[in-house]
């Protein structure tokens, strides 16, 4: 979701109690639900539905239907499960049961019983745990990925049957439309996992596929309406635990994206609110400030930081109050149902920054004490490297008590920095020198997400001005560069535009859907400088996985000189590969003498791009806006 460039989003044991959520005036802008009757049958109890074995042991129920607090929670002899307590909330359509499921229950269906003016039954499952000893589950990511982004509603529309699903409040696709849904899916995406082995790629990362049932503009997924159910517009919550499978099948890992900061407006849970401080209120509608330096500014207004966490992102995104143990409870126990139940290997999460950072704390723990391999990288769109390196796994000392347990965040920094670096007439490639400069500050910054673009930001072919010996040195700095490269969809093919609107970045994949006149899924649709991008990027990627040296490698960079970044990849095992990028127009004469400590021991090498040999590695001369990617030879 965007953030904004300098200004970036909101939120023990997790069934432990949590600071007290502050009151809060009555908002005044929600769209509630009508007076419940005085008893009827359960509509929901999320978790849908659990698994023993799990870790942790307790496991919180939030039981909704009309008038339900009136009635009285028993559970049924159950070995191994007991009920600890029932707690009411401030709507009467809401009950909360706290069970305790010990390691010698077996699977089978829990019989609650609610007894009111009438009695009902739920039968609540309890399920075998799948992910512990399964290799093809939860593997995590490493430096050796390579992940593709895209927007699946955007790709490629696999199953026509799903443009249209009656009684969603915006029901049908309409590709005219840059705001509508167009028609992409799950099945569209399964369709093209060829086209992403080829491109090199190990994991594909998707926008949310959960339930955004939002009357407009819901197709990019951050607006999410129900936490346990995927979009039926993209498929079924069974065919999206499918598509996992498959993509594991076909060697391919899967990036699921999150919010924790909020949710979308036409959400059940905020069309009839478990109680006022489920939800950051305001007197009247109040944005974020957009700032996270008010979090660690040690000069900072109270009421900055407040903002800050506590304002809402948009009008229809009612901001969660991550300080109520209730509702810190709820997130973490959806954010390990999903995980659980697909066997996905990681998280990314949108507007990380914004959530509670006690919450952050919690949440983090929880998914490393269930899933020690799952991944987790968090959008922190800021203005400095050292607050970059704030939210992910840092030597800092903690702050108000926070201490980051993220093992990764999306480089902004290094995006910036190579957007500066090449984008003018005059290369000013210590841009991209400084950013790796500042990775003392991590715990470990070979684990941070590195890209070009994204679905906020204007497309990068344009951002350089269309220039293709720019197009090059950029896939040339994220392929070899230290962390998990991005790429986002169609910058392979050359994909292009500005980010006002943002819609402009969001356009369909070229032969994802029907009637299109180009289909650069195909080598023969990806005609001219499209097919040469493809090619360079597949190329590279390529190498890079059949050599790891070049993403698992020790880094050493050389301060540029005139124009020219060198640096290399290399290990104990004495292999080694050589960058150079010349941002210049004109060629560059390079003393590789400067490169001694790297070279020596080493005769020449080949430019793996186009197999020329360098028999002498004690000068270069590099042609302007060109990439070399040297393996070095003995």
């Amino acid at each position: 979701m965007r953030s904004f460039r300098f200004l970036p989003l909101l939120a023990g044991s997790w069934l432990a109690a949590a600071t007290p959520a502050a009151a809060a005036p009555a908002v005044t802008f929600t769209e509630l639900a009508a007076p419940a009757a005085k008893t009827a049958p359960i509509q929901r109890i999320d978790p849908t539905f659990w698994w023993v074995g799990m870790k942790n042991p307790k496991l919180q129920l939030l039981v909704h239907g009309p008038g339900i607090a009136s009635s009285t929670a028993t559970l049924k002899d159950y070995e191994g499960v007991t009920l600890d307590g029932v707690q009411k909330l401030e709507s009467p359509n809401y009950l909360v049961l706290n069970l305790t499921i010990s390691p010698s229950a077996k699977p089978g269906k829990l019989q609650l019983e609610f007894k009111g003016s009438k009695k009902t039954t739920f039968a609540y499952e309890l399920r075998q745990r799948t992910t512990p000893g399964d290799k093809q589950k939860v593997q995590g990511l490493t430096q050796q990925d390579f992940i593709y982004f895209l927007m699946p509603d955007r790709f490629s529309n696999g199953d026509p049957k799903n443009d249209y699903i009656a009684g969603m409040r915006a029901p049908k696709a309409a590709r005219d439309s840059m705001y509508s849904r167009h028609g992409g899916d799950l099945k569209g995406l399964e369709n093209h996992f060829d086209y992403l082995k080829e491109l090199g790629a190990t994991a594909v990362w998707m926008t949310p596929v959960v339930e955004n049932d939002m009357p407009k503009a819901s197709y990019h997924g951050y607006a999410l309406t129900d936490y346990y159910n995927t979009d039926r517009r993209y498929g079924t919550l069974e065919e999206y635990r499918q598509f996992v499978d498959r993509a594991h099948a076909a060697g391919l890992k899967v990036v699921h994206d999150v919010v924790l900061n909020h949710m979308g407006s036409k959400n059940y849970l905020f069309l009839d609110q478990p109680a006022k401080d489920w939800f950051n209120q305001w007197p009247n509608f109040t944005r974020s400030n957009y700032n996270s330096q008010a979090l660690n500014d040690p000069y900072r207004a109270d009421l900055d930081s407040r903002l800050y966490n506590q304002g809402w992102f948009d009008t229809t995104m009612p901001d969660v109050n991550q300080r109520n143990p209730l509702v810190a409870t709820y997130l973490i126990q959806n954010f390990l149902w999903w995980v659980e139940y697909t066997g996905l290997d990681a998280y990314r999460i949108d507007t990380y920054p914004y959530s509670d950072p006690k919450f952050l704390m919690q949440w983090g723990q929880a998914l490393n004490d269930e899933f020690p391999n799952l991944f987790k990288f968090g959008e922190a769109w800021v203005g400095s490297t050292a607050q970059q390196a704030f939210f992910a796994r840092n030597i800092f000392q903690p702050v108000d008590g926070f201490k980051s347990n993220l093992e990764s965040v999306f480089d902004f920094q290094s995006t910036f920095a190579l957007h500066d670096a090449i984008k003018g007439d005059q290369p000013n490639m210590g841009k991209l020198y400084d950013a790796l400069q500042g990775d003392w500050m991590y715990e470990d910054a070979t684990r941070n997400v590195t890209f070009l673009d994204n679905h906020d930001m204007s497309r990068f072919y344009s951002v350089i001005g269309e220039d293709f010996g720019k197009y090059k040195l950029g896939i040339t700095w994220l392929l070899t560069s230290r962390g998990i490269p991005q790429l986002y969809y169609g910058t392979e093919v050359l994909m292009k535009n500005f980010s006002n609107p943002d819609g402009k970045v969001r356009e369909d994949f070229p032969g994802g859907f029907a009637g299109d006149k180009t289909n650069y899924f195909t080598a023969a649709g990806r005609t001219g400088q499209a097919g040469e991008a493809f090619n360079y990027v597949s190329k590279l990627a390529q190498y890079r996985k059949a050599h790891p040296v070049l993403a698992t490698g020790k880094l050493m960079q050389f301060i540029p000189q005139d124009g020219v970044y060198a640096y290399f990849r290399y290990n104990d095992q004495g292999q080694a590969v050589m960058v150079l990028l010349n941002g210049n127009k004109d060629e560059k004469t390079v003393d590789g003498a400067r490169f001694a400590e790297r070279t020596g021991g080493f005769t020449g090498g080949t430019e793996i791009m186009t197999g020329a040999a360098l028999a002498d590695l004690k000068t270069f001369k590099i042609p302007g806006r060109t990439a070399w990617v040297v393996e070095l030879r003995k």
